[in-house]
């Protein structure tokens, strides 16, 4: 059985549960929906993927979160915190906390992402005290670093990256900021 993990008004952020996988495989690992993340990946590496979140959600207290419509039920896709280890990040940031999300394509434009972060942010900041949170993506994924920009994070030009594992068009990732001070103030303010 899932353990909620967060609730908003709208979402439910909980563990995996019987059937992810298999509304993931359909949903989530889609040309589309992963065009910015190296297009869709084989089952083994989804199942690894998926392990690896339950491990650091037993470890450290949180992982990416799988998202749910509250209202529904409806696996939305994901949204969380883990520790920044793409191998090819500079050595400084390796281990942060790291904010990422996925969601299906019928799931877009309806706000679900942003109040997925908001949430995953708060949490970062008010449960586990993190100074600050770093977030990944490429120029080209224009949607992405806007939804960054909407939460109040700050694009860090000296911690952009190459990443071989990405085509030119998504070369260099480029890291967003959110600080803990500058969240909590937003939050009362």
């Amino acid at each position: 059985m899932a353990d909620i993990i967060i609730e908003t008004p709208r979402l439910i952020l909980r563990t995996q549960a019987e059937g992810d996988f298999e509304i993931w495989m359909q949903h989530m690992n889609t040309p589309k929906v992963r065009e910015f993340l190296g297009g869709p990946e084989e089952a083994h590496d989804i199942e690894a993927a998926f392990a690896r979140g339950a491990a650091s959600q037993a470890r450290e207290g949180f992982s990416f979160w799988f998202v749910t419509e509250k209202q529904t039920g409806t696996l939305l896709g994901c949204c969380g915190l883990k520790r920044l280890d793409a191998a090819t990040a500079p050595e400084h940031v390796k281990g942060e906390l790291e904010i990422g999300w996925i969601l299906r394509e019928d799931a877009w434009g309806k706000g679900y992402a942003s109040e997925a972060a908001a949430a995953s942010l708060d949490y970062a900041f008010s449960r586990l005290g993190a100074p600050r949170v770093l977030a990944l993506t490429s120029e080209s994924n224009r949607p992405s670093w806007q939804m960054m920009e909407k939460l109040g994070m700050q694009h860090d030009h000296a911690l952009d990256f190459d990443d071989p594992d990405f085509p030119p068009r998504d070369n260099p990732t480029i890291v967003y900021i959110a600080k803990r001070g500058g969240w909590l103030a937003a939050q009362k303010g």
